[in-house]
């Protein structure tokens, strides 16, 4: 008998700053794909997480929160956003449940209606809402939208995300498995290296610095025993380095640390991390850092 027929397709996931798509990637996929914070617009990549099922290979697109875009820098990130929706063969539009319905969900909503692709609504985090409120923001969305479904989720807490995957499985088309089955993401480990520094430099700094900071890979080398890297942290002005530094060189150290704990976790057995902070004046209006930030290297968007 011949084996039956599995499923595969790019989905992309869209939706404003900070509605949780990111923890949702990581969640599906089972691991640590995109760098998660608590700042809008965290993600400035389009980033590949990719789920294997006996039924079906499932590749998410992880988008930048749609925004207005105000720099190169953002220019890039709605690119990303764009270039995802025409490639997809499914999108899922997530909302957040808590935040108020606005401008940035209207244009959300424009861009579906502009691309055209089936699209499933998430609203995530339903965790923090009152039951009351669920019913009458699913019936707002379905008069705003022709959604194949809507399904309330909780990505933090893992509610919903089996149904929402057994929908998205069920509208893929039949086709062959894009990646190997030990494959789980597209990113090089320099990208990854660069991403897990940023999270670390957000964390410590995001009421200071929530946008000023970007980190370039100097040098990256790998043995048995050994990973070297040498990455450095990009600031805008000189009056913010020393908030990277902090008092003695004390907060660099800490992000040091951590970002090299995290590290040993997929660059195993040891990493030797150095970090560097660098003043660069309007590095997000720089278009060749700005294309240097995007791991595929394609400088002319």
């Amino acid at each position: 008998m011949p084996s039956p027929a599995t499923k595969s397709g790019f989905v992309a996931l869209v939706g404003r700053p900070n509605s949780g798509k990111s923890t949702l990637l990581n969640a599906l996929v089972g691991a640590k794909v995109s760098i998660v914070t608590s700042v809008p617009q965290t993600t400035r990549n389009r980033i590949l997480g990719i789920v294997h099922r006996p039924d079906g290979q499932v590749i998410f697109i992880d988008t930048p929160g749609i925004h207005k875009p105000l720099s190169r820098l953002n220019e890039q990130m709605m690119n990303f956003v764009r270039q995802a929706l025409e490639e997809r063969d499914l999108a899922v539009l997530i909302v957040d449940a808590a935040a108020r319905f606005g401008k940035g969900d209207e244009f959300a909503l424009q861009l579906l209606k502009q691309y055209g692709p089936k699209t499933i609504l998430a609203l995530n985090k339903i965790d923090i809402i009152k039951k009351p409120q669920l019913l009458p923001l699913m019936d707002r969305y379905a008069k705003l939208h022709d959604f194949e479904e809507i399904f309330p989720i909780s990505a933090l807490r893992g509610e919903g995300l089996a149904d929402l995957m057994e929908a998205v499985l069920a509208r893929l088309p039949e086709g062959p498995q894009y990646f190997p089955p030990d494959v789980y993401t597209d990113q090089p480990e320099r990208f990854l290296a660069a991403e897990i520094v940023r999270e670390k430099v957000i964390a410590h700094t995001q009421q200071e610095l929530p946008y000023a900071t970007a980190v370039l890979i100097e040098q990256f080398e790998e043995s048995e025993t050994l990973t070297r890297i040498h990455a450095t942290i990009l600031v805008e002005r000189e009056s913010q380095r020393p908030i990277i530094l902090g008092s003695g060189g004390q907060r660099i150290k800490q992000i040091g640390t951590e970002a090299r704990v995290e590290l040993e976790k997929l660059l195993p057995p040891k990493v030797f991390l150095e970090l560097f902070v660098k003043v660069e004046p309007n590095w997000r209006d720089n278009r060749g850092i700005v294309a240097e930030l995007d791991y595929r290297g394609d400088a002319s968007r």
